[in-house]
């Protein structure tokens, strides 16, 4: 039992990064949304709620992030704290840069959200204290972390030019939407976490699992600065 769930732990973190597509990683839209948002008119309540929602669940470099942010928290009162950091700094850029029509280039945001993958799985080896001698405040790097993820989600949305008609009220429902989604996504990693904690197996594969980690980050990273300096 212990070895099946170390193999499918492993296999569900670095299968889906081997399932990720182009399209995912510029936090692609699907055809139909992608219309929708295109010939949106006015409020629009539910469904940005459910754009919000789906573009979180399927955005596999926020929950990586979020993956390597909860790894080592053991407390509820320590995840609601980090999360609610997290949570913080991407509402407020998401709306910030939307409504502000702040232009940031989409592929240099995407990096620096592939470099919060790196650094949490650097930081969850100890790297910073081994290399460095020094410990950044982890809750405030997960806190301008989420300003870069916020960014993003706003990158995204600048795309479609949406209306002026019903926007505040549509980036609420969206913003409403993608924290219902990180929820969703949390419980889902939680119950994963928790159940291998258990297990003896859990600080042997720790490290494996967060070098997994920050090889994705690396991955990422790669993959936008190469489309930065590509196009």
């Amino acid at each position: 039992m212990p070895n099946s769930l170390i193999k499918l732990s492993l296999t569900m973190l670095l299968g889906a990064l081997a399932l990720i597509s182009i399209d995912v990683f510029a936090h692609g839209v699907d055809d139909n949304t992608r219309a929708f948002l295109e010939q949106n008119q006015g409020v629009q309540f539910i469904p940005f709620l459910y754009i919000g929602a789906k573009h979180m669940i399927t955005g596999y470099d926020h929950l990586l992030f979020l993956v390597g942010v909860i790894f080592f928290l053991y407390r509820s009162k320590e995840v609601l704290l980090y999360v609610t950091m997290f949570t913080i700094g991407h509402s407020t850029t998401l709306l910030f840069g939307v409504l502000s029509d702040i232009q940031v280039n989409a592929y240099l945001i995407d990096a620096i959200i592939g470099l919060s993958v790196v650094y949490k799985g650097f930081d969850n080896l100890g790297g910073f204290k081994r290399c460095f001698n020094w410990q950044p405040n982890t809750q405030w790097a997960v806190l301008i972390f989420g300003l870069f993820h916020g960014f993003g989600l706003a990158t995204k949305l600048q795309e479609f030019h949406l209306p002026a008609d019903g926007l505040i009220t549509n980036l609420i429902a969206f913003n409403i939407g993608v924290e219902l989604g990180q929820f969703a996504a949390l419980v889902f990693i939680l119950i994963a976490i928790n159940a291998w904690r258990k297990l003896p197996s859990f600080q042997r594969f720790s490290t494996m699992t967060n070098t997994a980690l920050m090889s994705a980050g690396v991955m990422l990273m790669g993959y936008q600065l190469t489309g930065y300096f590509v196009n």
